[in-house]
């Protein structure tokens, strides 16, 4: 019987993203391109007898029952009726409140886990459908793809053939950015006539290949936030200083990634924003992280 399991849950980048209106319930849809990058949190799960305890959360991602991993354990074991429970030890390595997507990825890292810990009882589709419900970044981390194509509230996903691998730096939150702030921003900024371009062609070969991915690479929270943060324009013009392959903004911020053509390229970047130790380097992923399983 399996009773315990270490799962690396990755960061990731959106190399575009596109607001559009709101829905019937007040969501804005959007179009993104996911890249999973090596950024990585760590969780080890472990099963119990019964109830949900985590430890490891850093302090300033607040109280733990609001943790998403505790939210997606009670998910599952709401959704499975199996009984029992799990202890959850994390390691906290991804930059929170930075666009990155650690919350979402350790959410999906969880549902996943725990499926194997308790014998597969949830097919794939529902571990998606739940983790659709607790964030719209989380049905991405659970394709088992590097690279993705997003609509909706990010919860329709097209899983695509992974691109090479590329070096890159991140430079973390220059400053704090409320999601809900951000579309707000994109909002205001946008007349009652404009609310985003809904009708639009993706060409299949926009997706193929890192020139063509530059091409199309477009973030429209950029302006929004970045005009109104200035820490994070600053970050954004210094990267690209860099003569960065590509930067953008990530997700609706506060972190900024900048993608080079080859390491030498990036750590000469690195040299030259004086290596700074705050500035994580890492490298795009061609594979999802696997689950590591010891068993009793």
């Amino acid at each position: 019987m399996t009773t315990r399991v270490i799962v690396r849950a990755p960061a990731k980048i959106n190399l575009w993203l596109r607001v559009f209106g709101r829905d019937g319930k007040g969501y804005h849809a959007i179009e993104s391109l996911f890249q999973l990058i090596s950024l990585t949190d760590e969780l080890v799960c472990e099963r119990t007898t019964g109830g949900v305890t985590l430890a490891g959360a850093p302090s300033e991602l607040g109280e733990t029952r609001h943790n998403l991993c505790v939210k997606a354990a009670e998910s599952f074991f709401r959704a499975s009726g199996v009984t029992g429970g799990v202890s959850i030890t994390l390691t906290k390595r991804i930059p929170w409140n930075a666009g990155l997507g650690g919350g979402s990825s350790d959410a999906a890292a969880t549902l996943a886990a725990l499926n194997r810990l308790y014998g597969g009882v949830l097919p794939h589709e529902e571990l998606v459908e739940l983790g659709a419900g607790l964030g719209s970044d989380v049905p991405f981390f659970l394709t088992g793809a590097a690279l993705a194509l997003a609509w909706g509230r990010g919860e329709r996903l097209l899983a695509l053939p992974a691109l090479p691998s590329r070096p890159l730096l991140v430079a973390p939150p220059a400053a704090p950015v409320k999601t809900q702030d951000a579309y707000a921003w994109i909002d205001k900024d946008r007349t009652l006539e404009h609310t985003g371009e809904f009708a639009a062609v993706v060409p299949a070969d926009a997706l193929g290949s890192w020139e063509a991915v530059r091409r199309h690479s477009h973030n429209d929270f950029e302006s929004a936030v970045a005009g109104r943060l200035p820490a994070i324009g600053h970050w954004l013009d210094r990267l690209r200083e860099t003569d960065a392959f590509l930067v953008r903004l990530c997700g609706s911020g506060g972190a900024v990634v900048a993608i080079y053509e080859s390491e030498r390229a990036r750590d000469a970047a690195w040299q030259r924003l004086s290596a700074d130790p705050k500035i994580l380097k890492g490298e795009t992923l061609t594979a999802a992280s696997q689950l590591r399983v010891e068993d009793s």
